[in-house]
């Protein structure tokens, strides 16, 4: 199903619908008065943080397109590992910015960061590539990705603070599968002596459901679309699972084999 596989232009006008609807919702969760100072599932973070974290990371963007276009430069990449503590004192930093005045940047910044992406062409969205402040240069397809998972996931952080049963949109959760892969990668803290191993991740359901083969080594993981049966563990995910699992904020998964060799691929993973 191309049109749900946003590392292709034939996913573009999807993913940009649907970042729009998140973001819509996003602020609409945000608005309330009484929502900004409430807890969400992003430990120590406030509502009031998430919109500090979109104004933080949504600009950072616009000075990596302008770099790629050879306006200005960026510095090397800051990395994954030390993302979480940067990016929480970058949110914590908008914290006395009145609501009103936070709300309207967020959204303002959100309305550019569209107009640019609206504006990639087929050639743009695999060939242009921009350098991610954390992940350095990237093709520029990963960015409305990046815009899904801001809006989307932390969307579902808002409404996880409220203490309310609730859900991950389907339309999220099936774009974003593709990507979690890669940010399983970049995520993974493999031990100095690890065995080399091989199991399988099955998606359930959706528009990107299927096999996934999975080898770890010392030099890191590999991921290899590909049958599955023959592998003695494979750990099972519908795609809202998945994703939440992926970004950490629970576990989840139906291990089918061997629970502790899932157990220990599961853990080789830091938080951000």
């Amino acid at each position: 199903m191309s049109g749900w596989n946003a590392m292709t232009y034939e996913g573009r006008d999807t993913i940009l619908r649907v970042v729009r609807e998140q973001a819509e919702g996003f602020f609409e969760l945000a608005s309330p008065p009484e929502a900004w100072e409430r807890p969400t599932a992003c430990t120590n973070w406030q509502v009031r943080d998430l919109v500090g974290h979109l104004v933080d990371t949504t600009e950072s963007y616009f000075v990596a397109f302008d770099a790629a276009r050879g306006k200005g430069e960026v510095d090397p990449a800051y990395g994954l590992p030390g993302m979480a503590s940067r990016a929480d004192a970058q949110a914590r930093a908008f914290r006395s910015v009145p609501q009103t005045e936070l709300l309207e940047r967020a959204q303002s910044d959100f309305a550019k960061m569209a107009g640019i992406l609206e504006g990639l062409g087929p050639d743009d969205w695999t060939g242009f590539v921009v350098p991610h402040f954390y992940m350095g240069p990237l093709p520029a397809f990963f960015y409305p990705a990046f815009q899904l998972m801001d809006y989307g996931v932390h969307s579902w952080d808002i409404r996880e603070g409220t203490g309310l049963a609730h859900g991950l949109s389907a339309e999220v959760a099936d774009l974003l599968v593709p990507f979690m892969f890669g940010l399983w990668q970049g995520l993974a803290a493999i031990p100095e002596g690890t065995a080399p191993g091989e199991l399988g991740i099955r998606i359930t359901s959706g528009a990107n459901a299927g096999d996934t083969r999975v080898r770890l080594s010392a030099d890191g993981l590999a991921f290899q679309p590909g049958d599955v049966s023959d592998l003695p563990t494979v750990i099972e995910f519908d795609p809202a699972s998945f994703v939440l699992t992926v970004f950490g904020r629970y576990n989840a998964g139906t291990v089918r084999g061997d629970p502790l060799a899932a157990q220990r691929y599961l853990n080789l993973f830091f938080r951000i």
